[in-house]
């Protein structure tokens, strides 16, 4: 079985399987995707984006423990009444605004967390032979002229193959990171070389590291099914996309806009202060609470 679509990327695939660690005891019970930033779940964030773009079909790799997940994106009809009943219209629109279409969304599971490659590899029954969008929800990204997904769409439509979002990072920083190596001249739009997981800094070919935005080829999953293991002993997509570029055009689009790791507990935080400055019902107070916080920690000597 296949998604049949009509556009150049119309489907998504997000990874969801992850198990959350860096945010226990939070995620013991809750998807780490489904914490909320403000008022939403991160994963809300990614499928938005999406939207915007015009995904039009939605693959989530799942794991065990993740069904809040199919919760959240499902009718709530005893909800929805409640709501209009006690006419609260705009919170009830609120909750269905954002819901795919009946048929539009795919659950498929991950049974092993193997790596990112193989979250990936786990959809491509249902992605078939047509080039696809991956979200890593993780990364929550504000792009300033418009999605980040759908930049990385236009560079597919010129330059086919595969496309990575990336950014510049510290160099110490890149050993955490896919890191690309382009063409001499490369700008905002680059064409990339060679790809290195998680190089040491002194081994990094650049400080460009791919971010949770990816336009992919679908021989990718030719690739992925070799099943080598990589960096971490896991099965790597920065591996496999490595292997394709002899045949298959790589390009790099320098992110136009702010990405939140909420992967991690600081970045997290980063999000919902942000988000929540940019609220026009929140901005005022927001700014007043993190003022008043840094006044109190700076009196008790915590902040130098």
């Amino acid at each position: 079985m296949s998604i049949s679509g009509t556009g150049s990327v119309d489907t998504a695939v997000f990874t969801v399987g992850g198990l959350g660690t860096r945010f226990l005891p939070a995620t013991k019970a809750l998807p780490k995707e489904m914490l909320p930033v403000v008022d939403k779940p991160l994963i809300q964030y990614a499928v938005e984006e999406a939207k915007e773009a015009g995904i039009e079909y939605f693959v989530f790799v799942t794991g065990r423990g993740k069904t809040a997940i199919e919760d959240h994106f499902d009718a709530h009809p005893y909800l929805e009444t409640a709501l209009t009943d006690r006419g609260k219209h705009d919170l009830a629109e609120t909750i269905n605004g954002d819901r795919p279409e009946p048929g539009h969304l795919v659950y498929v599971r991950q049974a092993e967390p193997l790596g990112l490659g193989h979250a990936v590899w786990c959809a491509r029954k249902v992605v078939g032979n047509r080039p696809f969008a991956l979200f890593l929800p993780d990364d929550l990204i504000r792009g300033n002229n418009g999605p980040c997904i759908g930049e990385l769409i236009d560079v597919h439509a010129e330059h086919g193959g595969n496309v990575l979002s990336v950014m510049e990072v510290d160099r110490e920083a890149t050993s955490q990171y896919g890191i690309v190596d382009s063409e001499p001249g490369s700008k905002d739009v680059m064409r990339i070389r060679r790809v290195v997981e998680k190089p040491s800094p002194a081994d990094a070919p650049s400080r460009y590291a791919i971010i949770g935005r990816y336009v992919l080829d679908p021989t990718v999953f030719d690739h992925l099914a070799t099943a080598t293991r990589g960096a971490g002993n896991e099965i790597q997509l920065t591996d496999a996309i490595e292997s394709m570029i002899p045949t298959t055009p790589l390009h790099g689009v320098v992110l136009n806009g702010r990405r939140y790791d909420c992967g991690t507990k600081v970045g997290y935080i980063e999000a919902n202060v942000a988000l929540g400055l940019e609220r026009s019902d929140l901005a005022q107070d927001v700014e007043r609470v993190v003022r008043d916080a840094l006044d109190r920690h700076t009196s008790l000597g915590r902040v130098r």
